[in-house]
């Protein structure tokens, strides 16, 4: 790969690109292409008419499209693929044009291969976003310069030119970014494997051996985060090539991050009283002890402890978003499996009034039935996944029916209503829908954008 993302562009004159996916993270990509002089062709399923002139604009700059339903269908004789993350890389159309001879990358590869300073980046299936904000936030307060990509941020490719050798890189990645991934970070995190994208991957197999890549091409020197409490996690400690640092909130630990009397220990040090973090919830716990592992020996523990006694949260995560009548409302779009809607309710010490329901991934159900009984004063539901979490919660050993209410509605407007109805003053209502959002919305951040209206619209 070249050094630089000029000289990485300049080799591609006189080779057609694609760029799969005219989104968010290709659009300012296809851009850049074009000004170097590349010949690129986007390949879109979506019309013309959805892009609101973005296309016009870009043909004007060169550019060629493949629009509509067979917009993969226009590969052949492609020397290199820039595919969009949630995209399958062993779709018939791509791999006939590998087969052929096309080079298949991505946004994120590309960038990883020319990056000039030191790149952490976390994955998991829960904790993510708020561990990736939480390291960058360290790093930031401790002054670093620090870019932040992948799944939050922006995309970083086009600003590569900007890094210089002693910033910092933080990156979120997902298992559909690192499923073809050949590079791994210099220090890698993985929060927690658990069951998730199942309607997309061909199984845990498959998900799980995505999220290894994240550590899978580290080198000595490099290394890697793990939770030791999580029995696929801990498990990925014999295969790790460089480093490896442990966390765990429940068992002690010689030389990694544990919690012993309340104290966050680090090595056998105390860094920051569990008190002191602001953030609720157990899981938010275990997000800090692994963002204090992966800035071992960058941020001093003082930096750490400020920090935490101030940051109030990523948006969409247990999110307050307001008190009405002595009832506060949480959002909580962002759980979209059950693992992770159970680490919200768990975040309460009261029972809630809990919104769940929404776009079926394939997931099993059956262990957020016993977290409803002991933690949900009323279950109110919507979407796709309705009759599942419905089925779970009655099966479960101490369901009382009269105890329980199950309120199942049409849409998320309609159980906002609902939960208003029920609620009384000191009660908590929070949308964790313990499934993702397609159903009804575009994305998650769309549906809790949209519930954070009907609770703000509330009189």
């Amino acid at each position: 790969m070249n050094s630089t993302l000029k000289e990485y562009i300049g080799s591609l004159r006189g080779k057609r690109v694609a760029v799969i996916g005219i989104g968010v993270s290709n659009t300012p990509l296809v851009e850049k292409l074009l000004e170097g002089g590349v010949d690129v062709l986007a390949c879109d399923k979506r019309q013309r008419s959805d892009f609101n002139g973005l296309i016009e604009a870009l043909e004007e700059k060169g550019l060629k499209t493949a629009l509509g339903t067979d917009y993969l269908d226009h590969l052949d004789g492609v020397d290199v693929i820039f595919r969009t993350p949630g995209m399958r890389p062993d779709l018939p159309q791509l791999a006939k044009a590998v087969e052929e001879g096309a080079e298949l990358t991505s946004e994120m590869e590309t960038f990883m291969a020319l990056c000039p300073c030191r790149t952490i980046a976390v994955t998991g299936s829960d904790g993510k976003t708020t561990t990736t904000t939480i390291i960058a936030g360290l790093l930031d307060a401790a002054g670093y310069r620090v870019f932040v990509g992948g799944n939050i941020g922006h995309p970083l490719l086009c600003e590569v030119d900007d890094i210089r050798p002693d910033d910092m890189v933080v990156l979120e990645l997902s298992s559909f970014q690192l499923l073809t991934m050949k590079q791994s970070p210099n220090i890698a995190v993985v929060t927690n494997v658990y069951p998730n994208h199942l309607d997309i991957h061909k199984g845990m197999e498959e998900y799980i051996a995505a999220k290894r890549n994240v550590f899978a091409y580290q080198e000595p020197g490099d290394r890697v985060v793990l939770n030791a409490d999580n029995e696929i996690t801990a498990a990925f400690a014999k295969e790790a090539r460089g480093e490896v640092t442990l966390f765990s909130r429940t068992q002690p630990l010689e030389g990694g991050v544990c919690l012993k009397n309340g104290m966050v220990m680090h090595g056998g040090r105390p860094v920051l009283s569990a008190e002191e973090i602001k953030l609720p919830g157990l899981h938010n716990l275990e997000n800090y002890m692994a963002a204090i592992a992966a800035v071992d020996a960058m941020v001093p523990d003082e930096v750490i402890r400020n920090y935490a006694r101030t940051f109030g949260g990523v948006e969409h995560r247990i999110e307050l978003v307001r008190e009405l009548d002595g009832v506060k409302y949480y959002n909580d779009s962002i759980a979209s499996s059950p693992t992770r809607t159970i680490a919200g309710l768990r975040s309460f010490r009261q029972k809630v009034i809990l919104i769940a329901g929404g776009y079926d991934k394939h997931l099993d159900y059956t262990v957020i039935g016993p977290e409803i009984v002991e933690h949900v004063k009323a279950l109110i539901l919507t979407g796709a996944t309705s009759s599942k979490i419905k089925i779970a919660a009655m099966k479960a050993a101490g369901y009382d029916a009269g105890a329980l209410p199950i309120v199942e509605c049409e849409n998320l407007k309609t159980a906002v209503y609902e939960a208003r109805k029920l609620a009384r003053p000191g009660d908590v209502v929070i949308l964790s829908p313990a499934s993702a959002s397609f159903d009804q919305f575009k994305n998650f951040m769309e549906r809790g954008d949209t519930f954070k209206k009907f609770v703000n619209e509330l009189s």
